[in-house]
């Protein structure tokens, strides 16, 4: 399989991840009723860790998104490595640089929103924060699982990261600096 189609199938694969982490804690509410007419609302943005990944994976969806659409709408991808296209390539890693700068940032609002969610599960009581999932079971699962695709997403982007400097760097000799391979 061609680097190309391989870095492809990851963006496209963590571009649905975090859409998909986005949605699930974007839209995952559960409301208890604590008398008989007072209710509790319990909501992404209660927590403002899981507020904040929301719009993280939001915005890192939509920059894979452009970058699939990058890699579609110029078909001179796919062709061997040209000067022009060394050029291009090289702009194409840059930006894949801020993609990796970008992984580095959901990876650390997934652990906070992480270390924020356990303590909801486990309470504190030196403290004096008392476990929420036990009354919110529903809520906390659900975010639960967001936050699993959010970090496999991070780790992929990582991955894919790592791919399109190979797919840069294959080109150049080992033995001369930036100099480009001999056919």
């Amino acid at each position: 399989m061609d680097t190309w189609n391989i870095e492809a199938f990851l963006r496209i694969l963590s571009t649905v991840l975090f859409a998909l982490t986005a949605c699930l804690v974007g839209f995952d509410t559960q409301t208890k009723v604590l008398f008989y007419t007072l209710t509790n609302k319990a909501t992404f943005k209660d927590l403002n860790a899981l507020y904040v990944i929301v719009w993280i994976d939001t915005a890192v969806a939509v920059y894979n998104l452009l970058q699939v659409l990058r890699s579609y709408i110029l078909p001179g991808f796919r062709k061997d490595l040209k000067a022009s296209y060394r050029y291009l390539r090289w702009g194409i890693y840059l930006l894949d640089q801020g993609f990796q700068a970008a992984a580095y940032v959901v990876f650390a609002a997934t652990m906070a929103a992480v270390q924020a969610s356990t303590l909801a599960v486990t309470g504190e009581k030196s403290f004096q924060w008392m476990k929420v999932c036990n009354r919110y079971t529903r809520f906390c699962v659900q975010i639960g699982g967001a936050l699993l695709c959010g970090s496999i997403a991070a780790i992929l982007m990582a991955i894919t990261s790592s791919i399109s400097a190979y797919a840069l760097f294959r080109h150049y000799s080992p033995k001369k600096f930036l100099q480009l391979k001999g056919k």
